[in-house]
């Protein structure tokens, strides 16, 4: 089993609002010049019935929803810290999704 941790919003507030495309590409960046294996993702529209259920109260059916799911929690939590407006849990899977560079 695999703990993976994520920020959850609305798309278009993670898309549009915030300047993800920059946080995730210094990320990376930064993953390459150390190399490490990147080990988070950006979903758009996931499949909301995978997360926690602690989670339903704030989904709304009528929004698509963007996600950053990460093995690192650390960096989730900076996430909450750096962006703000999202909601932030945890869930194991059985699946990877880790792959080398």
């Amino acid at each position: 089993m695999y703990n993976y941790y994520f920020a959850l919003a609305s798309r278009h507030f993670l898309l549009n609002e915030e300047p993800i495309e920059e946080i995730l590409r210094e990320r990376t960046e930064y993953y390459y010049n150390n190399n490490k294996n990147i080990d988070f993702w950006l979903v758009i529209d996931p499949n909301l019935d995978d997360f926690p259920k602690s989670i339903a109260s704030y989904i709304d059916p009528d929004y698509s929803y963007a996600a950053i799911i990460s093995l690192d929690k650390q960096f989730i939590q900076w996430l909450k810290l750096r962006i703000g407006f999202v909601k932030i849990g945890e869930f194991t899977s059985n699946a990877s999704f880790i792959t080398n560079k």
